[in-house]
Formats: structure tokens, C-alpha cells, sequence
């Protein structure tokens, strides 16, 4: 991994330098870990991967509590450590020194005090964004990085199989999201990737609903969307069951919709703009009658974050590449009625064709 970390360092030190820029600061902590290895959520205290261009100098600000991991886990060794009293970009300042003109920063992630905090020290600055650059370097995965992330799906998926067989007529979502996330941690995953979705009968038509104390009853779609984190690196997958027998208009949404994940899937290669995979996908639910009830992206990027570059939506021209893992999720969302949404994990492998990541089987399952 050094090797790893040190390319990803000189890439981003040859896009620096051709932008002039004197001094980066990196600030999410995402990219903090992408860059040294480094994984934490500083939650309000400064943290920050600092490039100097001019001394040609690297440092990791970390607060004073997180000093003994940081000596451990991050490649760039030089680490400043920040106490609770102190405000950081004074120690920033004192370290760095004079002669910054142009400061790079992730504009999507600073906010108007931290600009206000870099007016104060750093004096007649301009600031150029190096964020979407940081974001196409994060959104081309190497080998490895896939193979974490294909870790990552196989416990979410023994947490699906494990989790599914535990549903009983008259549960909570609740207390089955309980269920699942005490087996992600059983089964090694440092947490959910995000906030698991539970939803039954008609919530299943609210795409980002919370699961809550409704019961799971008979005749009920059950659309679940979880995933975990493991070794920094996060999956994402959707599987939607019926709870006792289907209707036949249950039936044939889910195979509408399992029709338009494949057809996204089977359009999933190199060399073509990613916009054209949403459209082959959003097509089948179209011409089915149910365009109306779709009316979000195909999919997005996956890896060290659940939601990164690139935005698998219908204007997007961004050419298809190696390296590129995303997901496919479209759904048929009808208020009153219910929902499906099936979603499967996509790396571009080398010789640009689609690897599918996810084995979880799409054919409709019936619970119970």
C-alpha cells in the first residue's frame, strides 16, 4: 500500500503544480484517508493532509488525541497535533510560514468559517478548487481497491441471506434494521455504510424512507438497502422480497424492474458515455408504462464513500473506463402502492468489460 499511497500523492502533486497552486490543503476526511491511510472523523476538530509545494514538505494535522493511531496507520509521517485550546490555522500558519499566494482547497467541503479562519492567517491569498480533481483520481479504482470493496459486498450479502430468514409477520422494520445491523457486526464489518433501509408494503414507494414501527404483514413488499464498511471501503446493495405470496401487478413490476437492472448492466462497458447505461436501464421501465415512477439517477459511484463520482444519470458524457466501479439501481416507485428497487455493484475491469461485484440472487423471493 505505501507504493499505492505515494503514486496517488505524486499524481496529485503534478495536477498541483500545473495549477500553481502553493500550498493544498485537504480536509475531508475521506481524501485524508485516501492520500495516507489515515481513517478518522475528527467530527468539529481540524483535521487535514497539508501539501507545501514551496518547501516541498507533507503533514498530517491531526487533534492530540488521535496521535498514537496516526503514528500508526498513515504514510505521511510528519504529524502536527492540534490541542482542543488551540485554534489550528494558527498553528497552520506558524508551520507553514510566509510566501502562500495560491491555496488549494476542496470547495465542497470548506466552509465560510474555515475561509474566514485562512483569511485571518494567510493574507492576500487566492484559492483555486482541487476537489473534482480528487474526486476523478478517487473514482478510478485500482485492482485492490475493487478487492475491498468486493469484500465489503460479500458480508453485506451473508447479512442479506442470514438477515432474511429472521423476518416474522407482524415485526417491526425496526426491529428487523436491528436485526441486520447486529449481523453486520457479527460478521466483521466496522458498521453500516449508511443508514439501513427497511421499508414494507406502501413506504417500499419512498425511494430514501426510514424504516419506523410499522409491521411487516403479509402480502407486503420488503425492500431492503444496506451496506458496511470494511477496511475503509463500502458496499451498497438493494434486494426487494414479498412477505407470504404476490399479487400478479407485484409481480410484474419486480420483473420489470429486474429486466431494466440487467439491461444496465449489459450496457455497462469502456468507451461509452456513462449517461447511456441510465438510459438503457430507464428505457425498459419506460416502455413498460412506468417512466412516471422513476424519476431518479441509475446509479453512482462506490468505494471509500457510499455515494461518490461518477453519477451514472442520463446527461452525464463522462466516457466509460477502466477502473470505474458504480452502481445499477433503477425502481418502479408508486405511492399508495408500494415499490422495487434491485441493485447490483459494477467494476470496469481492465479489458473494459462489466464485472459483476454482486451474486445476491435478483429472482423474486418470497419471505415466510
Amino acid at each position: 500500500m505505501r507504493e499505492q499511497y505515494q503514486s496517488r500523492i505524486n499524481e496529485l502533486i503534478k495536477y498541483l503544480e500545473t495549477q500553481q497552486v502553493d500550498l493544498a490543503i485537504i480536509k475531508d476526511p475521506k481524501n485524508v484517508f485516501y492520500y495516507t491511510g489515515f481513517n478518522s472523523d475528527p467530527h468539529e476538530r481540524f483535521m487535514a493532509f497539508v501539501i507545501d509545494l514551496n518547501k516541498q514538505n507533507q503533514y498530517l494535522f491531526v487533534p492530540s488525541l488521535d496521535l498514537e493511531i496516526a503514528e500508526n496507520a498513515s504514510f505521511v509521517k510528519t504529524i502536527v497535533t492540534i490541542s482542543d485550546e488551540l485554534n489550528p490555522y494558527k498553528i497552520l500558519k506558524d508551520t507553514i510560514g510566509e510566501g502562500v499566494k495560491a491555496i488549494g482547497l476542496e470547495t465542497k467541503v470548506i466552509s465560510l468559517y474555515h475561509q474566514e479562519q485562512l483569511n485571518q492567517y494567510f493574507l492576500n491569498y487566492s484559492y483555486k478548487n482541487i476537489g473534482e480533481f480528487i474526486s476523478g483520481q478517487r473514482m478510478r479504482k485500482t485492482k485492490e481497491e475493487c478487492f475491498k470493496v468486493q469484500n465489503a459486498i460479500y458480508i453485506i450479502e451473508k447479512v442479506m441471506a442470514e438477515g432474511i430468514k429472521k423476518v416474522k409477520e407482524g415485526m417491526t422494520e425496526q426491529d428487523f434494521t436491528a436485526e441486520l445491523e447486529y449481523l453486520m457486526r457479527k460478521f466483521g464489518a466496522e458498521g453500516p455504510s449508511f443508514s439501513t433501509i427497511v421499508l414494507s408494503g406502501e413506504k417500499a414507494s419512498l425511494p430514501h424512507g426510514r424504516p419506523d414501527k410499522k409491521t411487516i404483514n403479509k402480502g407486503d413488499f420488503l425492500l431492503i438497502d444496506m451496506g458496511v464498511i470494511v477496511d475503509g471501503y463500502c458496499s451498497d446493495i438493494t434486494r426487494t422480497f414479498v412477505v407470504g405470496e404476490e399479487t400478479e401487478k407485484q409481480r410484474e413490476i419486480y420483473d420489470i424492474v429486474r429486466k431494466a437492472t440487467l439491461e444496465g448492466v449489459n450496457a455497462s462497458r469502456a468507451g461509452i458515455p456513462i449517461g447511456q447505461i441510465d438510459i438503457a436501464a430507464r428505457n425498459v421501465i419506460k416502455e413498460a408504462g412506468y417512466g412516471q415512477y422513476f424519476n431518479n439517477r441509475v446509479g453512482h459511484g462506490l468505494g471509500i464513500d457510499v455515494h461518490e463520482e461518477p453519477s451514472v444519470h442520463e446527461n452525464n458524457d463522462l466516457i466509460v473506463e477502466s477502473g470505474l466501479l458504480f452502481t445499477i439501481e433503477p425502481g418502479i416507485y408508486i405511492p399508495g402502492f408500494g415499490g422495487v428497487r434491485i441493485e447490483e455493484n459494477v467494476y470496469i475491469d481492465e479489458d473494459g468489460t462489466a464485472k459483476v461485484l454482486t451474486t445476491f440472487p435478483t429472482e423474486l423471493i418470497i419471505i415466510g
